[in-house]
């Protein structure tokens, strides 16, 4: 592995970081999260120009044609500002769900529309099982789309059409999505599988109120909704949930990351001006020690994510447990901004508080940061019991 970073990976950062500066202050982003859409459509359309949404589609849907890598250090700038929009929903989540199992005739129809930031997509599934269903937490082939079982999303299938009937409750800027992912459970007990269905109207759909505004949440509910199946019956929609939780679980480490240092940098900036006793207080030995733990931290997560962000793109599977050390240091970074900032940082209005609710929301959202880690390690299994021959 060469962990330097490639000469185009370096202009999509700058790109990127440029693109978003001036643009993107605590004023924007609270204002952008507080629209009906949930963020700023001429900025997305200034994201989309720079092509993020299909950065990681190949070139014959209208994407870059780049690797997840790029995707995730793309992202990595965007969480620096906690820019609110669908890049998570539609380019980490649905579309490489489409690209996996979608038939050719799908693929060509919505992936170039991705592409362009003309359509964007949220992935639904059943109630709160988000975590679950991207095998982060646990394993994905349970009954988590609704086994057979009264709740879930059930998928019918009459006169030659799929009718979807059940709830999503934490569907990713399902609110303002033109189109909806949504795995349901299909076949009762007979013949039990998960599949996953495009909805392209229909269904009510409902904004809710969300611990960290910048990642607006929808609670979907399909009643009688007709939809159409992604790729085939029979698919291993399970194996690619879970390949594509994977990819999502690196990216929003990177991002994690982002936001860990530009909120540790803003500290740094306010303990260099702020002063007691006739010194910055960013002098006091007691300051510096805690500052530099968070900055040992904020490190050692953005090396563990830039490895998982390579190695999504090289058959590896680690981004749970970059994701979980991203957490918490993004928590860490943020806390100790908001102890540091003294009054002033722990009133609503400040921005650490932005930083911090970014933290608690993944880590409802995706975690927590122990289940990330019980799972990965279940999986490597690294506590199974083994006989040893004496």
């Amino acid at each position: 592995m060469d962990a330097r970073f490639t000469a185009e990976q370096e202009e999509i950062r700058r790109t990127v970081r440029e693109a978003l500066a001036g643009r993107c202050g605590p004023g924007d982003v609270r204002a952008a999260a507080r629209t009906d859409a949930g963020y700023d459509p001429a900025l997305w359309t200034t994201l989309a120009k720079l092509g993020l949404p299909g950065l990681a589609l190949p070139e014959a849907y209208g994407g870059v044609g780049c690797t997840p890598t790029e995707l995730a250090l793309a992202c990595e700038e965007v969480g620096r500002r906690l820019v609110p929009s669908p890049l998570l929903a539609t380019a980490v989540l649905a579309a490489p769900l489409l690209l996996a199992l979608g038939t050719d005739a799908q693929r060509a129809e919505l992936l170039p529309r991705v592409s362009s930031g003309e359509l964007t997509a949220a992935l639904a599934v059943p109630g709160t099982a988000l975590a679950t269903a991207l095998s982060l937490v646990g394993g994905n082939r349970g009954d988590w789309a609704g086994g057979g079982r009264a709740g879930g999303i059930q998928a019918r299938r009459a006169d030659g059409v799929w009718r979807l009937y059940g709830e999503a409750g934490q569907v990713l800027d399902g609110h303002s999505a033109g189109l909806l992912v949504v795995a349901a459970h299909a076949g009762g007990f007979a013949r039990s599988r998960t599949l996953l269905f495009l909805v392209r109207e229909g269904g009510v759909r409902r904004r809710g109120t969300a611990l960290d505004a910048t990642r607006p949440c929808a609670r979907v509910e399909l009643r009688n909704v007709e939809a159409e199946l992604v790729g085939r019956d029979g698919a291993d929609v399970t194996g690619a949930l879970a390949a594509v939780g994977d990819r999502a679980a690196a990216v929003l480490a990177c991002e994690a990351v982002g936001a860990a240092g530009r909120a540790l940098e803003r500290t740094v900036e306010y303990v260099g001006q702020r002063e007691q006793f006739g010194r910055p207080i960013g002098s006091f030995q007691a300051v510096k020690h805690r500052l530099a733990a968070v900055y040992v931290r904020v490190q050692a997560a953005r090396s563990a994510a830039y490895y998982a962000a390579w190695a999504t793109s090289h058959g590896e599977r680690v981004g749970g447990l970059a994701l979980a050390q991203a957490l918490e240091a993004l928590r860490a970074a943020a806390a100790e901004g908001i102890q540091l900032h003294g009054g002033i940082g722990f009133t609503w209005e400040h921005e650490a508080h932005l930083y911090f609710k970014r933290a608690a929301g993944d880590e409802s959202l995706f975690g927590p940061a122990h289940r990330l880690r019980a799972h990965a390690a279940h999986a490597a299994r690294l506590f199974e019991r083994r006989e040893v021959a004496v």
